[in-house]
């Protein structure tokens, strides 16, 4: 008897749809993917291609909005994954292998973007029976609408019912792109007035307090950009639009590989480090202990290049 085939869509794409409509949000879809926004952009443009019309989002600046016929999708998509996951949960189960642990973290944007996500494919090639479902957020450790095995903030805090740990140390200075130095050289501190200066919404005064410590509390730069995530900034710096104030573990990375550079490596501002925080009383999970001690060896070896 003829068994007509399956028109399946690409996998890849079915499941950055999902993840895309589930959280609302591109850039939260890739965070837990673990990959670039870009790649669910173009994971979401494949799916729409090989679906046809209508549209599956309508997007806005910040978010992604389902349409009726993304929503339908979804609810037949998601549960047809839940039934996949069973099943290689249950194929494992016969082949006597332990299903991964499962381990909720939540971390700042920032944090995931330019330090955590680049190291993920380490962290799972080193400890495949481990499942790290990464969401970002910048609220409050005790303010967080549910409860994560670990969470990545700035520190040292104490929040009732939290137990903590100290993962990576932090400091600010400028950077730059090499290309933007080598147009514009930066041989003392009173050349930024001739630099354009990259500023972050959320730490007005950066700028104004490095530049005050290192003496030149009245410079002020031939422009200023303003952008409301430090990703942003440091991407601006990355691309030569100006020199970002950059945090050491965030940009160790683009120093070691030339991307950017420190024109004043000398003066820096001291700024909070970077702790675990975890449920009191699940001090005996050894998953999250696993996963804690490679953020600890991750760290001191940033802090190293740094």
């Amino acid at each position: 008897m003829f068994v007509p085939r399956r028109s399946l869509p690409p996998l890849n794409a079915v499941r950055a749809f999902e993840a895309a409509a589930r959280l609302g949000s591109f850039k939260e879809a890739a965070v837990e993917l673990g990959v670039t926004h870009g790649a669910v952009s173009q994971q979401i443009r494949l799916l729409e291609s090989w679906l046809g019309p209508p549209a599956l989002f309508r997007r806005s600046v910040r978010r992604v909005v389902l349409t009726p016929a993304g929503a339908a999708l979804l609810q037949e998509f998601a549960p047809a994954l839940d039934r996949i996951s069973a099943a290689v949960q249950q194929h494992r189960k016969r082949r006597g292998e332990a299903p991964a642990a499962v381990l909720r973290v939540n971390a700042l944007a920032t944090f995931s973007l330019r330090w955590l996500l680049p190291r993920m494919a380490r962290f799972r090639t080193e400890h495949p029976d481990i499942e790290v479902r990464l969401s970002t957020s910048n609220d409050q450790v005790d303010a967080l609408p549910e409860l994560f095995d670990v969470v990545i903030r700035g520190g040292p805090d104490t929040f009732h019912g939290f137990a903590s740990r100290f993962l990576l140390s932090e400091q600010r200075l400028p950077v730059c792109s090499p290309a933007l130095l080598a147009q514009l050289p930066l041989t003392e501190v009173a050349d930024l007035s001739r630099h354009t200066l990259l500023h972050v919404t959320s730490m007005p005064r950066l700028w104004r307090d490095w530049l005050t410590d290192a003496g030149e509390s009245a410079l002020e730069g031939a422009a200023t950009l303003t952008f409301d995530h430090f990703y942003l900034t440091l991407q601006a710096a990355l691309d030569g639009l100006g020199v970002a104030m950059g945090p050491t573990a965030l940009i160790a990375d683009d120093l070691a590989a030339g991307r950017l550079v420190t024109p004043f490596p000398d003066i820096r501002l001291p700024a909070r480090s970077y702790f675990a925080y975890f449920p009191e009383g699940r001090d005996d999970d050894p998953h999250r202990a696993v996963f804690c001690d490679w953020l600890e060896q991750q760290g001191r070896q940033t802090s190293g290049r740094s």
